[in-house]
């Protein structure tokens, strides 16, 4: 089979490693419009099952991944000045720089012979018209879905948050949570490391909290100053550190959170986030990318039967992602109702922000839905994160 991967992000890169595994005489090429080595974002982070399942679909890359990590098993919880509580959460979490991911992928892949053409935009499926399949994998905003927007029927649920992905030179030990109350109300953020030299932290804010503060007006160097103050406590006197905009403007989004009717179309197939995407808040989206590549190639070769390979892919991720897709909206919930939960006894917040992927805790008193579970009530609590085992059924965790 001859394949075109357009996007040369994790979901592109992996599937191209996992089909010259599955078979070496496949033609496999990777555009990426971007120059090698040119990334957004800092860290991202999976999970201990995860790292199992890559090891047992290709143990060289995933030796590399590992090797590459920081590893923690506990939460880090600090509210204001009232009390900071370190817990273990039963989970070996890892996190990796999102540029040394490309760059273990991208070796990978070239050494199994997959071509990968940098600075390469490629516009329409025309340009590749060679090809017996091909991968969109470029992002949320994919050009390739968005030439057949009809057919794919694209929606996007735009989130009530105000966020900001921040590199900082402080190394956090633990996954670190720290809620912050302002004249304005709550900002909180999300620390955790990726390296040696640096952490990733996510700052998000209700939209009054973010006009309030003047963040709506501030540029990027002004915001990040704000922030470092607000956050001092955990930063420990490190710097934040921000993504340059040719305007000097600070980076601030909305989470979209994107579904699609169909994800594919002819020999024209959507991975990772141009098919979905997930709130970062459960950490999921490497993983769900990463499996995304793993059902495809083993729809692939369960079929030669190119349509019927693709509509059991679509079938089949789309059912194995759907109790994740739930629990990110739990999840995302949770932090936009913020102040229902932050003015609890620091035990049952603790608490109930790990079981913020629970369908029932948004519609019972949290007090509740606390004393419920620590008198024994089984309260349905949904997983933060679905690990993909090639070739065979994937399971909910947590």
């Amino acid at each position: 089979m001859k394949v075109a991967c357009v996007g040369g992000g994790p979901a592109s890169l992996y599937f191209s490693v996992l089909m010259k595994l599955v078979d070496p005489s496949h033609d496999v090429t990777v555009y990426e419009r971007n120059p090698a080595g040119s990334t957004y974002g800092w860290g991202v982070t999976y999970w201990e099952e995860l790292l199992e399942d890559l090891h047992g679909a290709d143990p060289e890359s995933a030796r590399a991944i590992r090797d590459g990590s920081v590893r923690w098993d506990s939460w880090s919880v600090h509210i204001q000045d009232r009390v900071t509580v370190t817990l273990d959460h039963g989970d070996v979490s890892f996190g990796i720089g999102r540029h040394d991911l490309l760059g273990i992928l991208a070796e990978r892949a070239r050494s199994l012979g997959v071509r990968i053409e940098y600075e390469r935009e490629i516009a329409g499926e025309e340009e590749v018209a060679d090809a017996d399949l091909v991968v969109a994998g470029d992002g949320i905003n994919s050009g390739l879905r968005e030439r057949h927007a009809d057919h794919f029927g694209p929606e996007v649920a735009v989130g009530q948050n105000f966020y900001t992905w921040l590199g900082t030179t402080k190394i956090f030990d633990t996954f670190t949570f720290a809620f912050v109350e302002t004249a304005h109300g709550w900002i909180w953020c999300y620390g955790y490391g990726f390296g040696k030299d640096h952490s990733t932290c996510v700052v998000e804010c209700f939209p009054e909290v973010w006009r309030g503060l003047g963040l709506d007006q501030a540029n990027e160097a002004d915001s990040l100053a704000m922030l470092e103050k607000l956050f001092a406590d955990i930063l420990d006197g490190h710097a934040l550190i921000g993504r340059a905009q040719p305007d000097g403007s600070a980076h601030w989004l909305n989470f979209r959170t994107l579904t699609n009717r169909r994800w594919y179309r002819g020999n024209l197939v959507l991975l990772g986030d141009a098919a979905h995407t997930t709130h970062y808040s459960i950490g999921a989206g490497t993983a769900l990318a990463l499996g995304d590549a793993a059902f495809l190639v083993d729809a692939l070769h369960k079929d030669t039967r190119l349509d019927h390979a693709l509509a059991r892919f679509e079938r089949q991720r789309r059912s194995a992602i759907r109790p994740t897709q739930r629990a990110a909206r739990y999840s995302a919930r949770w932090y936009e109702s913020l102040p229902r939960y932050i003015g609890l006894p620091p035990e049952q917040v603790f608490d109930l922000l790990g079981r913020r992927h629970s369908p029932l805790l948004a519609h019972l008193p949290p007090r509740l839905y606390y004393a419920m579970d620590r008198t024994g009530v089984q309260l349905m609590s949904l997983g933060s994160k679905i690990v993909p085992r090639r070739g065979g059924r994937r399971d909910s965790r947590r």
